[in-house]
């Protein structure tokens, strides 16, 4: 049986993109894939991460990762929440890789709702795949599952490159591109104040933008 693990990074940042990355494997190699020591991304070091996303990578059948913009999360804010974003991303992971099971880390308060809403977001490229593929959402899935875990290791290590090369490419440092973080609203601030405005890198339609602006 081919099983996936799906999980995202950069769901709450107001500076870069969403990543949201699948890993798939035969279901008798997911206790081997325990035993490279994958864990919740958030625990495991930055150095880690990249060591272990170049395993996994080597390991794993497949993985696709799914990234979106700051300008295509505004675009569609307009017409949809965050979860229903979401919900595309976790589709378009499982329409690339394919699994007979896919286990999720859960946006939606509700995660059966969450896995329904994918279900039905994937039957419309794949209704005879929907129909047949068992979903399982849960909360800290990330944390209880090895191949949700690999799939975070994934989509942070693709965030943390995108955000680094952010840095490079405006010559600041900016801390993590959280609203909550000093070094991300001072850089938000001294830009709007030589510029009059925010930078394409920015997520406007958060909060935070809108304030500045």
């Amino acid at each position: 049986m081919k099983v996936a693990g799906i999980d995202e990074a950069g769901k709450g940042p107001v500076i870069g993109s969403m990543c949201i990355a699948g890993v798939v494997v035969d279901e008798a190699k997911i206790h081997s894939l325990k035993n490279l020591g994958v864990t919740d991304s958030k625990k495991i070091s930055p150095k880690k991460r990249e060591e272990l996303a170049h395993k996994i990578k080597k390991y794993v059948d497949d993985y696709f990762i799914f990234e979106i913009t700051p300008s295509q999360i505004d675009e569609l804010r307009n017409v949809m929440s965050m979860n229903d974003i979401m919900v595309l991303g976790f589709s378009r992971v499982v329409e690339n890789l394919n699994p007979e099971l896919v286990y999720v880390d859960s946006a939606d308060v509700k995660p059966e709702r969450f896995a329904e809403k994918i279900r039905s977001e994937y039957s419309k490229s794949n209704k005879t795949a929907s129909e047949n593929i068992e979903i399982i959402s849960e909360h800290e899935a990330d944390v209880v599952y090895p191949v949700v875990s690999a799939a975070s290791i994934i989509a942070k290590v693709r965030r943390d490159e995108l955000v680094n090369n952010l840095k490079e490419e405006f010559g600041v440092d900016f801390g993590s591109g959280y609203p909550s973080d000093p070094k991300t609203k001072q850089f938000l601030i001294d830009w709007v104040k030589k510029y009059g405005s925010l930078p394409d890198i920015v997520r406007h339609s958060w909060k935070t933008a809108q304030k500045l602006r």
